[in-house]
């Protein structure tokens, strides 16, 4: 039971991480259109790859369009020093953003002491993820080199979104230079006038931009939607199919336990021991079982979900452990747990009704 808590906790924990993480990349565009390139291949509302736009150009454009409210140019590079990457979800990233739009784009989020927002578009200042600062000993006014320029830590982000808690995020000028991306974005964040339907404005920028693709809340969604989905399907797969044995083996275990002490159990009978007493010692004793193999497989499970968490990301195993119980949830133990008893007291009925059901007369007279 021990083995099988410990899979079913290091599957399950970092799906459902997986899964949280690819659905926070669509909080940071909440209520707004996103404008890619139309063969960019977009995670929510991030383009993992494809290619850029024109800046002043395609805002223009925009703007011109009845309906919008305001455009904001981002450019996101999923790479962070030497590092350059293309995943499904990114593990290290920079983001380009006016200064002026920051609140837009990343709404209300607190930085560490110290710390400050970088004050404009023509400065140095970043601002680093609490992941990113605690791996490479970051604090404030640390500086770095970033592909041969150097760079200054204004602030380290105070938050437990994991998307935020692994970027860099500067100025979009300086994200322009430092990347070799001059004048180009990637990501426009649209954000509609109160009175026009996101459905519409998608369209009206579709028909007058044709080099784009602009989507929707729903429709970034639908995008991810179904895989999710289906790794969600996997993953209860697996577990069931991991219970299942689990049953399987605590049964046979137990009636071999049974069949071990009939002489034990006759022998209570005969003294007059009420036979729910022998029903009640076997079931008591697969629950134990189950106590036992929970609460082993949570912890060696927990610990394993790290560390495959640190073999993706290349983070250190070190930095996940303070953040232990958001990749493994309490409630998601404790359901674990719950479901590891159930199936060793479920796997126990038979053993104990066969014991039950024992002749006394003819265990007495075999094993006597």
């Amino acid at each position: 039971m021990a083995i099988a808590a410990t899979f079913v906790i290091a599957v399950g924990s970092t799906t459902m991480r997986y899964t949280t993480v690819i659905r926070e990349m669509n909080v940071l565009f909440n209520g707004q259109v996103t404008v890619v390139s139309k063969d960019a291949i977009v995670i929510q509302a991030i383009p993992v790859t494809g290619g850029m736009l024109p800046q002043d150009s395609t805002v223009e454009k925009i703007l011109s369009i009845p309906g919008v409210s305001t455009v904001t140019p981002v450019l996101f590079v999923t790479s962070v020093g030497s590092q350059a990457l293309i995943q499904a979800v990114p593990v290290n990233f920079s983001m380009g953003i006016p200064v002026e739009d920051w609140d837009i784009v990343l709404g209300p989020v607190p930085l560490r002491a110290n710390g400050h927002f970088p004050r404009n578009d023509s400065s140095n200042e970043i601002v680093a993820g609490a992941s990113l600062a605690d791996q490479y000993n970051w604090t404030v006014n640390t500086e770095i080199q970033l592909n041969g320029y150097t760079l200054r830590v204004s602030g380290v982000f105070d938050t437990k979104m994991a998307l935020l808690n692994r970027c860099l995020v500067m100025p979009l000028t300086l994200a322009q230079i430092v990347y070799n991306y001059p004048q180009s974005v990637n990501i426009l964040a649209v954000k509609p006038l109160q009175s026009m339907p996101q459905q519409n404005l998608t369209m009206a920028i579709k028909e007058k931009i044709g080099y784009v693709n602009a989507l929707t809340e729903t429709e970034r969604n639908d995008i991810v939607q179904p895989v999710l989905e289906q790794v969600q399907t996997w993953t209860i797969g697996i577990e069931v199919v991991v219970f299942v044995i689990s049953l399987i083996l605590v049964m046979t275990v137990t009636i071999m336990s049974v069949s071990e002490r009939r002489r034990d159990f006759a022998t209570l009978d005969a003294m007059g021991a009420p036979t729910s007493y022998v029903f009640r010692v076997v079931i008591i004793e697969t629950f134990l079982m189950g106590v036992l193999g929970g609460v082993i497989g949570i912890a060696f499970g927990s610990l394993t979900a790290i560390v495959l968490a640190s073999l993706y990301t290349s983070i250190p195993v070190t930095l996940f452990f303070p953040s232990i119980l958001e990749i493994v949830p309490p409630i998601y133990m404790l359901e674990m747990f719950a479901a590891i008893v159930s199936v060793c007291c479920l796997g126990g009925i038979i053993p104990a009704l066969n014991a039950m059901r024992m002749r006394i007369a003819e265990v007495l007279r075999a094993e006597y």
